[in-house]
């Protein structure tokens, strides 16, 4: 079984990803985390975000694992780092060059082979499992998302503004529907899911039952 699920930054796909993950059985992949992997290996190894070809020579290298819900880059865990402002502002730059996306794109469809999985990030659907056995799209409004997205950093030890995190979420939104290269859309054949008055359970609840269901709810 595959199911992908896409959406914008902070309408919950990864935290619903993982425990329909779980309670499925499932392997989870959070794709997102592996475009900050390498966003963060580029500052980490002081590559310019002007450097196309030394970008992609680094992504073409690296070695992207998740394991334990940790994720690794070159097998060093980077779980943490990933979630740093500067990291989302470096993704949002590497997500739109074309090779990079065609190389992550091969290595995610690489960890799905041969495997049960629940995906979730922005393409899932619409290019990376486009046969996914259950698709869906998961949405919020703009200032619901930002404030989980603030809620999430000071989780994480990470001090920004609201109006900075919403102006971030922002750009991020333009440029990840706006890109040439697989942007995010909503597929005609995606169960979609506002997510804005629901709990995380409540959320859970009704993927699991149009799961079992085997039909749209």
């Amino acid at each position: 079984m595959k199911i992908a699920i896409d959406g914008p930054a902070g309408a919950g796909k990864s935290t619903v990803a993982k425990i329909i993950a779980d309670r499925l059985d499932l392997t989870y992949i959070d794709t997102g985390a592996m475009y900050r992997a390498i966003a963060y290996g580029l500052i980490h190894y002081d590559i310019s975000e002007t450097d196309s070809n030394a970008i992609v020579d680094f992504v073409r290298e690296a070695e992207i694992s998740l394991r334990n819900n940790r994720v690794y880059l070159n097998d060093l865990d980077v779980t943490s780092q990933i979630r740093e402002p500067e990291v989302s502002q470096m993704t949002s730059v590497v997500s739109v060059i074309k090779e990079v996306r065609n190389m992550m794109v091969d290595k995610q469809r690489q960890i799905a082979k041969g495997s049960s999985v629940v995906m979730d990030g922005r393409d899932i659907g619409s290019v990376v499992l486009p046969d996914a056995d259950y698709k869906f799209y998961l949405d919020a409004n703009l200032e619901e998302r930002a404030r989980r997205r603030e809620n999430e950093l000071e989780e994480k030890g990470i001090s920004q503004t609201f109006e900075s995190v919403k102006e971030d979420m922002v750009q991020r939104d333009f440029s990840d529907m706006n890109r040439q290269e697989s942007p995010l859309v909503c597929t005609e054949d995606a169960i979609k899911i506002c997510t804005d008055h629901l709990t995380i359970d409540e959320v859970v609840q009704k993927m699991i039952e149009a799961v079992g269901d085997g039909h749209d709810l």
